[in-house]
């Protein structure tokens, strides 16, 4: 459906008036073409702390329908050099205290990315800027190798693929985490894996050397199990099937695996959330999780335009019950609140989630990985010459 279309039934529907949202600023020259071709927003709207907002303007002088040619949007990669590479966190509702970022940015696009915002940090947009203009870290696994190494470190399960997805494409090409593996295999440390990316798969034998003394566990997040959906919402992300047999392959290694249903997005895929569990179980996940859709800063509004743009009869319906279980808001970002919502919805939808958990036999048993085989690595202690 084109923009115009859009706004037409946003028009009939009376979301204009309801919705300040709904009129948000797209880049008219996107959406046309193969510009945004795989891509899940249709906007770069200037990021939050820039002193300077601007939009495309047409003056009608160089092209009289006024569309622009306009090149492919492609995936730029920028190489930074790191402080550090362990970032830590003290939030109650996070079963982790350090988790590894290897990259910025995620070429997987999906729309509901609550890590969008902290491409605003960078001087960029948390839209288009966010799953095309990529930060790398290359130097990721000496940098943990050295603070694995510092005085006094003490380990606990470290988190990879919380914020964005280590083996999104580009990892193909800079291949990071088979170092970090590496490192984390030398030291006995524990790590917890989240991706939606069958490319763990490249690194299994490194993840079956992690699970022989039980440090590595992985979570598979399934959103839907509808393609057209998947490559609306995730559009360069592996397709549902793809992701359930990653599932398979993990678990007939001997890998604890896990399912994430997330984000479910009430009067979208909530209604999948049975299948999607009764199938990741039957693929051999054993432990399951969902979490709430979270629309944090600017990712209310690119969720909402996605929303307008690809499903604009369900537009009201959507944002109704979302904020119906974040306290009439978009968002709630109270600790404990922001994952699950609060309401009948949101009783409803956990009591859902428990009956088939229960049903199926997940989450009987909780792996929890050893600690026991950590040893830290040699510091290099050498002194420098001056000359």
């Amino acid at each position: 459906m084109s923009m115009a279309a859009a706004k037409a039934t946003a028009r009939k529907q009376g979301l204009e008036d309801a919705d300040p949202f709904v009129g948000f600023q797209v880049d008219p020259g996107l959406h046309k073409g193969k510009r945004i071709r795989g891509r899940g927003t249709r906007s770069n709207k200037t990021g939050r702390f820039e002193p300077y907002q601007t939009e495309p303007v047409d003056d009608g002088w160089s092209y009289p329908d006024g569309e622009e040619p306009l090149p492919p949007l492609r995936t730029e990669v920028q190489e930074e050099k790191a402080r550090t590479i362990i970032t830590r966190n003290d939030s109650p509702d996070i079963p982790f205290d350090r988790s590894i970022n290897p990259y910025r940015g995620c070429e997987h696009g999906c729309i509901y990315c609550f890590a969008r915002p902290t491409h605003a940090y960078m001087g960029l947009s948390p839209g288009l800027d966010f799953e095309s203009k990529l930060f790398v870290k290359p130097d990721a696994a000496n940098q943990l190798k050295k603070e694995l190494s510092a005085p006094g470190y003490r380990p606990r399960p470290i988190a990879i693929g919380t914020n964005t997805d280590p083996y999104q494409p580009v990892e193909r090409e800079y291949r990071l985490m088979p170092d970090i593996l590496d490192v984390l295999e030398e030291t006995g440390h524990p790590v917890a894996i989240v991706t939606k990316s069958a490319l763990i798969l490249r690194d299994l034998d490194k993840l079956k050397a992690l699970n022989e003394r039980n440090l590595v566990k992985v979570a598979l997040s399934v959103t839907t199990m509808d393609n057209r959906l998947s490559r609306a919402m995730e559009p360069r992300a592996a397709s549902p099937k793809r992701r359930l047999e990653t599932i398979s392959r993990l678990a007939e290694a001997g890998i604890p695996t896990s399912v994430l249903v997330a984000p479910v997005i009430p009067a979208l895929n909530d209604n999948e959330v049975e299948n999607i569990l009764t199938a990741a179980y039957e693929a051999g996940a054993r432990e399951a999780g969902t979490i709430l859709l979270r629309l944090p800063n600017e990712v209310s509004p690119l969720f909402q335009d996605w929303l307008l743009h690809h499903y604009p009869d369900r537009y009201r319906h959507v944002m109704n019950v979302l904020r119906s279980m974040r306290g009439g808001k978009d968002y709630d970002s109270r600790m404990g609140q922001r994952m699950k919502g609060t309401g009948p919805f949101a009783e409803l939808l956990h009591k859902r989630v428990d009956v088939v958990c229960r049903k199926l036999g997940y989450n009987t048993r909780r792996t929890r990985l050893s600690l026991k085989h950590f040893a830290a690595p040699k510091r290099n202690e050498a002194q420098l010459s001056l000359f």
